[in-house]
């Protein structure tokens, strides 16, 4: 089918994200945002996903189930979510064929139906990019995480020249641009602005053993290849990620570059309702994917303002080991403040507790199994989060103005408390995970004038991204996209797709 039928005022998007949390929920975001601007959306989950948030969506979004293959063990509980490498094999191998079915379904019938105008992809679900080729439906990019994320990552090949990586990903030590914790800065590239400091050992596909290294690198290549006939990328950020470095400008001989995080903000959509995505109802609603414990929020009225410490490293991270989570247990106790634990109910996830630390009463804490998270950063007692700075959990915080103590584990945490850090400055980073640093750490947030200056920065900073300014600017970022669809689908293309095949690198 071709883009050249498209018709209808109300041309249909298809889109697809990762079958992550932190992927899906953006991505439903951005698919309530399309609608408000005459999109007909539809938002395609593989089955084991579909399953869960089926009939979360309603405001003219759509949910459409693709089928995947991964056989759930009966053993496995309903917050056991597939492995890496079981949907990366069903994405590449067992969903095409479904999805090019989909699109080709969507052909008109007797002219009453309207036919696929573009297909938006989350770029690690890069796999959904051949597929739209193929069915001659132009594909679009959607980056769910912060644009300095993906600057880091389509700048492969010019860490390769560099000699900063090898061919297979790994870094390569020097001696000469190493920092007081052995690693090699990633200096002089221009990809992220000088107060960012990130170490090379700190790349997004340095995940797990040498081998998981090399397949998530081998993983990477593959999307930076495919990512180059993506014609527009939108991405779930704020027009200027810090001073000086705005991501907006710098794509006009490639693909057309948009921030829209703000515009997927609760309250963004057409009469100012909740996007779908931002329920989080303790039975199972909304598009979460875990079943959250509502019960903390009346744990949390009944402590002071600015008291608590909230604790959660997300959906995806898997355990930080027993002898961490331990001394983690051990340094909360040490605050002698309050403080709420996100922390799975999984042996592998709570091993290394001590004896009796989530028992409900016990002490000064409570563990919960999964926090209705954005209503517990908004809740006026928390004062610190500490966090593995995944980029949704980054974001839930600086909306919240809530001040971070950063510990990021894998991928692109290490750029999200980068900025935290440095380019922002709205906390400060945990560099090994004792009861001695926990303690430390969390009174330096929280108190003196380093934990005042750190509240200051970050309300100013929730200042700058809520307002109705950037939401504006966001939601005409969203309306350009439309604006393009629709000219697309009528056989005009507009001057920013001139050249959809320039290397993605290049331009972000």
């Amino acid at each position: 089918m071709g883009a050249e039928a498209v018709t209808t005022p109300h041309p249909a998007v298809l889109l697809v994200p990762f079958p992550a949390q932190g992927h899906v929920t953006p991505m439903l975001q951005l698919a309530r945002a399309l609608a408000a601007h005459g999109v007909a959306p539809t938002v395609a989950v593989p089955d084991f996903i579909h399953r869960r948030i089926a009939g979360a969506c309603g405001g003219g979004v759509a949910l459409a189930s693709i089928p995947s293959g991964i056989v759930v063990p009966a053993d496995a509980g309903d917050d056991t979510p597939p492995g890496f490498g079981a949907i990366v094999h069903a994405m590449e191998h067992h969903m095409p064929p479904h999805l090019e079915r989909m699109l080709l379904a969507a052909a008109p019938r007797g002219g009453s139906r309207p036919v696929v105008a573009c297909v938006v992809v989350d770029v690690l679900a890069s796999w959904a990019v051949p597929v739209a080729a193929r069915c001659g439906v132009p594909a679009a990019g959607f980056w769910p995480a912060m644009l300095a994320s993906y600057r880091v990552v389509a700048a492969i090949p010019e860490l390769i020249d560099r000699g900063l990586i090898s061919e297979s990903g790994t870094p390569i030590s020097s001696d000469s641009d190493s920092d007081a914790h052995g690693g090699r800065m990633m200096a002089g590239l221009g990809i992220l602005p000088a107060q960012v400091e990130l170490r090379a050992d700190e790349l997004p596909w340095l995940v797990g053993d040498p081998a998981t290294q090399r397949s998530r690198f081998a993983f990477w290549l593959q999307t930076l290849r495919r990512a180059r006939g993506l014609r527009w990328v939108l991405v779930n950020s704020f027009p200027a990620e810090s001073a000086g470095d705005d991501g907006g400008d710098d794509a006009r001989q490639g693909p057309r570059v948009l921030p829209v995080g703000p515009a997927l903000l609760p309250g963004s959509a057409a009469g100012g309702k909740p996007s779908c995505g931002n329920q989080h109802q303790g039975g199972g609603g909304g598009s979460s994917l875990w079943r959250a414990d509502s019960s903390c929020m009346g744990w949390l009225d009944a402590q002071r303002a600015g008291s608590v410490v909230y604790v959660s490293f997300g959906s995806w991270v898997g355990s930080i080991g027993a002898d961490k989570v331990r001394e983690l247990a051990l340094g909360l106790q040490a605050t002698g403040r309050p403080f709420l634990w996100a922390l799975r109910r999984d042996p592998s996830w709570r091993a290394g507790l001590p004896a009796g630390f989530a028992d409900p009463g016990r002490g000064m804490g409570k563990v919960v199994d999964w926090a209705p998270q954005e209503d517990v950063l908004r809740h006026p007692a928390v004062g610190c989060y500490l966090t593995h700075c995944g980029w949704n959990s980054t974001l839930e915080a600086v909306r919240s103005g809530v001040r971070t103590l950063c510990y990021p584990v894998s991928g692109d945490q290490f750029i999200n408390c980068a900025y935290i850090t440095g380019a922002w400055g709205v906390g400060l980073r945990l560099r090994a995970m004792t009861r001695a640093d926990v303690a430390a750490g969390v009174a330096r947030v929280m108190d003196g004038e380093l934990g005042a200056r750190l509240r200051d920065k970050v309300r100013a900073l929730r200042d700058r991204v809520v307002t109705a300014e950037a939401r504006r600017a966001a939601d005409r970022n969203v309306g350009a996209f439309v604006d393009d669809v629709r000219r697309e689908g009528e056989g005009g293309r507009p001057p920013s797709l001139q050249a959809p095949t320039v290397q993605i690198y290049s331009v972000l």
